[in-house]
């Protein structure tokens, strides 16, 4: 895949299908316009998709919000969508302000787009006065055809970002990974921390730090499973800032892999959250915390034999 972004000049020589969004958390909702991207590669259309490079947007408290997907993230699972170009453009003040018609102009001599695929309440253009009718209407002039998607449903509400983004924050794992057709993940270096897991505990952990805007589910303890390369390892993590240890930790996954004992400082992991264990606390004493980490990994092999 072909990731194209910090320019406006983008450009691909070949006949494309493109689908437009932001595509935080590339869910259940989403399935129908990759089924139809790939479609239409299969009819010879290399397949785009088009987002742009904007921040996410404060909520009403005025509190930045998270993604369901970093970046890297979201490369890597259009990547295995088969997608064959990522554009992100940077969201300037000349596309801000660029009419409807404009846009599709721009899309379809930059982009070569024969087919747009989008969902009933796709917007676009200055104040996104363009919608899918704008789009059907100039198919013609421009030559190019338009799939429009129905969106699909659960609990007799749209499947979205937010819908996930409000399951994962909740700590509803389960929920949060139905709707989004896969288990919710955290990419990132394994990095050295206090070892303290391994020396005091004797529950050797690797670490992990995500970026600040990748949304955790709440402090707590998760059953996991963990892909280092392309080995799968059973375990158990720690989201939170480790209240029973002295001093400031930051906050990070911490997960303790089932019968592994492997170095694996420096490689880039994904942790896969399954289900919720409990909440984060402090425990009264390391030997407290001890006992109850050896009361966690039980529970996980347990979980594990059952499913």
């Amino acid at each position: 895949m072909k990731y194209i972004s910090k320019t406006t000049e983008f450009y691909i020589e070949e006949p494309t299908v493109m689908s437009l969004g932001k595509f935080d958390g590339i869910h259940r909702g989403h399935e129908l316009l990759m089924e139809h991207l790939s479609a239409k590669k299969e009819e010879g259309l290399s397949a785009v998709i088009f987002t742009f490079d904007i921040p996410p947007r404060k909520n009403v408290s005025n509190v930045e919000a998270k993604v369901l997907t970093t970046n890297e993230e979201k490369m890597h699972i259009f990547e295995q969508i088969g997608v064959d170009y990522l554009v992100e453009c940077p969201f300037t003040e000349e596309i801000m302000c660029m009419e409807p018609e404009d846009f599709i102009e721009k899309m379809v001599r930059q982009l070569h787009v024969k087919c747009f695929v989008v969902g009933e309440d796709f917007h676009f253009g200055h104040n996104r006065r363009g919608d899918y009718k704008m789009l059907q209407s100039l198919a013609e002039t421009y030559g190019y055809e338009v799939l429009v998607i129905e969106k699909m449903k659960e609990d007799a509400r749209d499947i979205s970002s937010t819908f996930v983004r409000e399951e994962v924050a909740a700590g509803n794992i389960e929920k949060a990974n139905h709707l989004l057709g896969y288990r919710y993940f955290v990419t990132g270096k394994v990095l050295h921390g206090n070892h303290i897991g391994g020396s005091k505990l004797g529950v050797p952990t690797i670490n992990q730090i995500p970026p600040e805007e990748k949304l955790l589910p709440p402090f707590g303890v998760y059953v996991t499973e963990v892909f280092i390369g392309e080995q799968k390892y059973r375990g158990i993590t720690n989201v939170g800032c480790k209240p029973t240890i002295e001093g400031k930790n930051p906050v990070g996954v911490e997960t303790h892999l089932l019968d592994f004992a492997e170095d694996v400082y420096g490689k880039v992991v994904t942790v896969e959250f399954l289900s919720r264990v409990r909440e984060e606390r402090k425990f009264a004493s390391i030997g407290k915390l001890k006992e109850q980490l050896q009361n966690d990994i039980a529970y996980g092999r347990n979980y594990f034999r059952t499913v």
